[in-house]
């Protein structure tokens, strides 16, 4: 069993002695630090840090560790950029998808094996080919469908089938439509995309095969958070892999699918375990 944890994440203007004001906070009630991370963006001025402390060294739990940062959060002006978590509250996730199951496969395989350690709570898709596959995993799968035109109300759908879990992330597993931006800014900084990372050079559809007639080197992912803005939220990660002249469309498109499942499962833990802090349009990755 995991040894319980309280994460601390904050940003917020520096100067001096914000390590020392986070440290003897913790320290006064009794705090185990077992994890810290630190750091200053110049250009910006702007300080970000993670910490983990055991939660048997303090003499009260997480709402009262909450309520009782809040004092210090105020005074280095963090204002809401601060959380504290639990890690023994299992994070909740709900996955979007269309049709391509290669991602879908992959995270549902990952948390079958106990790699990652998520409650799925649902698979909603636009299609309904990869029902089987997520109800195999006992997962509820939703069908939405989307009618060509105006898709109001399968958004709707799809948005009350995903509140009703609170989920702390919304996996976007290839999902191919355009959130609208209501849902954007009602899923802020828990939505979660991946796609390739051909973008801005090869747009539109089928972009293996303008990468292949192009003849690039390197094909990559890139997994974001949505906004408003398609495609141009703050980066989690990427990853890139090597193409040669001998590789086909098919070989482009089976790499690039093995560097989307990859990147995705990682932004995704990386989120989970609230290792990335935003700031503007860009991210801190502990």
């Amino acid at each position: 069993m995991p040894e319980r944890r309280y994460v601390i994440t904050f940003g917020c203007p520096d100067r001096t002695g914000i390590v020392a004001r986070v440290s003897s906070f913790l320290a006064d009630n009794g705090g185990w630090i077992v994890e810290a991370a630190y750091h200053t963006d110049p250009d910006t001025g702007w300080f970000f840090t993670r910490q983990e402390v055991r939660a048997d060294s303090l003499p009260f739990g997480v709402d009262e560790l909450r309520s009782r940062f809040a004092e210090v959060a105020s005074a280095l002006s963090a204002e809401s950029n601060w959380r504290v978590e639990d890690t023994e509250e299992r994070r909740r996730v709900v996955i979007l998808v269309s049709k391509e199951g290669h991602c879908l496969y992959d995270l549902l395989g990952r948390v079958a094996a106990g790699e990652l350690d998520v409650d799925v709570r649902a698979v909603i898709g636009n299609h309904d080919n990869l029902a089987d596959i997520t109800r195999a995993h006992g997962i509820p799968f939703h069908h939405v469908p989307f009618a060509a035109g105006d898709k109001a109300e399968a958004f709707a759908e799809v948005r009350k089938l995903v509140d009703e879990h609170d989920p702390h992330a919304v996996v976007l597993a290839r999902f191919m439509q355009i959130l609208p931006p209501e849902l954007c800014e009602a899923w802020s900084g828990r939505a979660i995309n991946i796609h390739h990372s051909f973008l801005p050079s090869f747009v539109g559809a089928r972009p293996y095969h303008q990468a292949h007639r192009r003849g690039v080197k390197l094909i990559g992912a890139t997994c974001h958070y949505v906004t408003a803005d398609l495609d141009a939220g703050p980066i989690i990660e990427q990853d890139v892999i090597r193409v040669d002249h001998g590789d086909t469309v098919p070989d482009l498109v089976r790499k690039g699918r093995d560097i989307e499942k990859i990147t995705l499962a990682r932004g995704l833990r990386w989120h989970l375990e609230s290792r990335v802090l935003v700031h503007g349009n860009r991210t801190v990755v502990f």
